[in-house]
């Protein structure tokens, strides 16, 4: 029984026997704890200055709408450029990103455009980070068979820090304000760029491609993701959940002070539990062996993520909140992971950074359209009935993409068996 114990764990965290790959896993948790605390800091300050449904909207559009716009751009250069000398400029900016806004509430002076502005920032930022983080991925783990694993095991981390961020913050902004996580947020990111530092990367095949307009390639990306019908179905899935679902992490603060008469913490305890169904996902992923029936785990998943979602819209007691978020964040998890999975399973080498742009572009760059959205109507209809309504599409995109998945096993299969898994 010990035996088999162990030897589950192996399966686990296979993906760590590789150093680059443990050295970023190390840092990456450190620095994702002060990211979600930072998180939440942000959402109570902006609602705490504003008392605006409508202005959370907003800040989170201005956060993210640079994504939308620059993350195909950010693709090509991902694939033209050393990623990992990208990484350490992109994770330096965002420490002076978080030492400005510390600097400002600890001066006084924080105001709701500074807000706006520094979440721009950050936004730009990370048009350029993820993309070319999430198709670094592959550079660290030598054993092709091991990247799904890599996969699951860094969404574990970012959902372990959404549950371990989220806590610290609610009780740190009840107790000293919400300074105290800006301030850890700028301190945690020196964990993440001393890991990526210490690593030792080989020169890839990209760094001898002869170079084309960037444009030029930027096309190429696009005719190659649109064009493949299993690449182009998973980047619309994702589209679809990130415009309807992902936006309920913006009401949070209105259900946590307005709907279930909370504070800082309750909003703590409300992200913390969408990150325990989170980690509970990434485990789950971490375990499976290999990438068949993943499309029919993504089916299960989007219907308990909408289901959740119009559960919790109804839910006035906190226990009851945090059970329903419980699974939407697990659902949520697993349409992320398994769609990152399966894209970079069957993606070119030569084109990785630019499919990863548009995962990026259709979940993180749709989310500022979802979060507008999602603001003005909380204003007009309400928090819950704004839910009710996402929560519905996330189901009916379930079965849409059921239709599909058909298709996108014929279509894939042959990929899989060419590159042996």
């Amino acid at each position: 029984m010990i035996q088999k114990n162990e030897e589950g764990l192996k399966v686990i965290v296979r993906a760590l026997q590789h150093r680059n790959f443990r050295l970023f896993f190390a840092g990456q948790m450190i620095s994702l704890i002060g990211t979600w605390m930072q998180q939440v800091a942000i959402s109570w300050l902006v609602y705490r200055l504003t008392n605006s449904a409508l202005l959370l909207g907003v800040v989170s559009f201005a956060g993210q709408i640079p994504t939308f716009l620059l993350a195909p751009v950010a693709g090509v250069l991902a694939d033209r450029l050393n990623r990992h000398k990208m990484i350490v400029v992109t994770q330096t900016l965002s420490m002076l990103q978080a030492a400005i806004l510390t600097f400002l509430i600890f001066d006084g002076i924080i105001n709701i455009w500074h807000i706006i502005i520094l979440t721009s920032f950050i936004g730009l930022v990370n048009a350029f980070d993820m993309p070319t983080r999430q198709s670094f991925l592959v550079e660290m783990v030598e054993r092709r068979e091991d990247l799904g694993n890599a996969i699951a095991l860094n969404s574990s981390i970012v959902n372990s820090a959404r549950f371990i961020g989220p806590s610290i913050a609610g009780v740190l902004i009840a107790v000293a304000g919400e300074g105290v996580c800006f301030l850890f947020n700028a301190l945690s990111y020196l964990a993440v760029i001393v890991a990526l530092l210490a690593m030792r990367i080989a020169p890839t095949a990209a760094d001898k491609v002869k170079r084309r307009h960037v444009f030029v390639e930027l096309k190429e990306g696009f005719i190659y993701a649109f064009g493949f019908p299993p690449i182009r179905i998973l980047l619309f899935l994702l589209g679809l959940i990130s415009l309807m679902g992902a936006p309920y992490a913006v009401l949070l603060p209105i259900f946590a002070k307005d709907i279930l008469k909370g504070g800082p913490h309750t909003l703590g305890f409300l992200m913390a539990s969408a990150g325990i169904g989170a980690l509970t996902a990434s485990v789950y992923l971490a375990s499976r062996r290999s990438v068949r029936g993943l499309g029919r785990v993504i089916v299960i998943a989007t219907a308990i993520l909408g289901g959740a979602l119009i559960a919790f819209a109804f839910s006035r007691t906190v226990w009851l909140s945090m059970f329903f978020i419980i699974f939407a964040g697990f659902g949520m998890m697993i349409n992320l992971a398994s769609c990152n999975t399966i894209l970079q399973t069957i993606v070119d080498d030569n084109k990785r950074g630019r499919v990863m742009s548009f995962y990026t572009m259709s979940f993180m760059g749709t989310a500022p359209f979802g979060s507008l959205l999602a603001g003005y109507a909380a204003k007009n209809i309400g928090a819950s009935n704004t839910l009710i309504i996402g929560g519905a599409v996330c189901v009916m995109g379930s079965f849409l993409f059921a239709r599909k998945l058909p298709l996108i096993r014929r279509l894939a299969s042959p990929i899989l068996v060419e590159k042996g898994i």
